[in-house]
């Protein structure tokens, strides 16, 4: 039976990425997009999808009338939720937008859920699925056992402490009202369509731009890297196939130093430019054009405030009760994500930094 998806934030990263998955996916279903069209979420980056099975919406989550309306007129039977203020350095310098989005704006969702789909009496089958970070959980020490989903939260920034309080808000919902909801909680997402304050897309236009790579610290600072189309796989089995009331933690497998990825990157750029000659003419400030390695724009700056040392997912969960598993090797979907980057330079032009 086709499903009617309200995708909240889904002119940003990650839910363009799952907007195309899953119209790829499910091609019977129907979605409205919810989108305040903040600095980070550009409709641009649905182009080509607005028919009949994709309906954009301009408007705030903070909305609850809105929401609710929404809701209602589209007869949406799943909720997916994005939407959120999601970069750690903005949310030292200006916490107030990261409490209002991510606390604000996920209780006026989950209101206006309860009202139409419990409140109306009309037992209607549904899903709320809220889609979180890792970062929710803190940091670990070099030895200490990965993420897994019974870990305490001990968020450090302001930005992971508001996803902790709306993990908290859409468990509550379930447990005091019924709603049937799901989470997912993610590590460090890659890939097309990243808005360029993010660590991947960032260093790869300042090295085709000739500009430093500023690395915090030491460097070794250590993530686990979730290919985007990976996470919007695992969502789609959470949300199909995954117990109401759970989160599942998904991960991609490559917990690696943040000195390594962008090694790994320098590495890759080299070797385009090493097998395309025309490279050199469209980015001639770029160290590869000229036969230098882009390693050479290495920097080291001071390290952020409250930078958590390590993350990594156990991704045991999801694995064994819905049969995840990450499709791509993280050097693999690097180098996909660097071409994809080079072939649209007039999506990311606008908006560098």
């Amino acid at each position: 039976m086709p499903n009617n998806l309200l995708v909240t934030g889904a002119a940003g990263f990650i839910g363009v990425n799952f907007v195309r998955y899953w119209l790829n996916k499910h091609p019977q279903d129907t979605i409205v997009v919810l989108d305040a069209l903040t600095y980070a979420g550009r409709k641009e980056s649905l182009h080509g999808l607005e028919n009949q099975q994709m309906t954009f919406i301009h408007g705030d989550i903070c909305d609850f009338q809105h929401n609710k309306t929404l809701l209602q007129s589209h007869n949406i039977d799943t909720l997916v939720h994005f939407a959120a203020e999601s970069h750690v350095d903005r949310s030292i310098h200006g916490p107030d937008d990261f409490v209002r989005t991510n606390v604000d704006g996920t209780h006026a969702l989950l209101k206006a859920a309860k009202v139409v789909w419990l409140d109306g009496g009309t037992g209607k089958p549904h899903r709320f699925h809220h889609v979180s970070t890792d970062e929710v959980y803190g940091t670990l020490g070099p030895n200490d056992p990965a993420f897994s989903e019974t870990t305490a939260y001990a968020p450090n920034s302001p930005y992971s402490a508001t996803k902790a309080a709306s993990d908290h808000l859409v468990r509550a919902y379930h447990h005091t009202y019924g709603l049937q909801v799901s989470t997912s909680n993610c590590s460090n997402n890659y890939g097309p369509y990243q808005f360029p304050e993010k660590l991947i897309p960032l260093f790869l236009i300042n090295a085709l731009e000739g500009r430093n790579l500023p690395i915090y610290g030491d460097g070794q600072q250590i993530r686990d890297w979730l290919y985007v189309e990976d996470h919007c796989q695992g969502i789609d089995l959470v949300i199909n196939k995954g117990r109401v009331g759970e989160t599942y933690n998904v991960g991609g497998g490559a917990e690696l130093p943040n000195l390594t990825v962008i090694d790994t990157l320098c590495t890759i750029v080299n070797g385009l430019f090493a097998g395309d000659a025309t490279l050199a003419g469209r980015f001639p400030s770029a160290p590869a054009a000229h036969g230098k390695p882009t390693s050479s724009l290495k920097t080291y700056v001071t390290d952020r405030p409250g930078h958590d040392r390590r993350y990594a997912i156990d991704e045991t969960k999801i694995r064994t009760e819905l049969g995840y598993k990450p499709a791509h090797s993280f050097s693999e979907a690097l180098a996909a994500t660097v071409k994809w980057y080079l072939a649209n330079e007039a999506w990311w032009q606008p908006i560098k930094k």
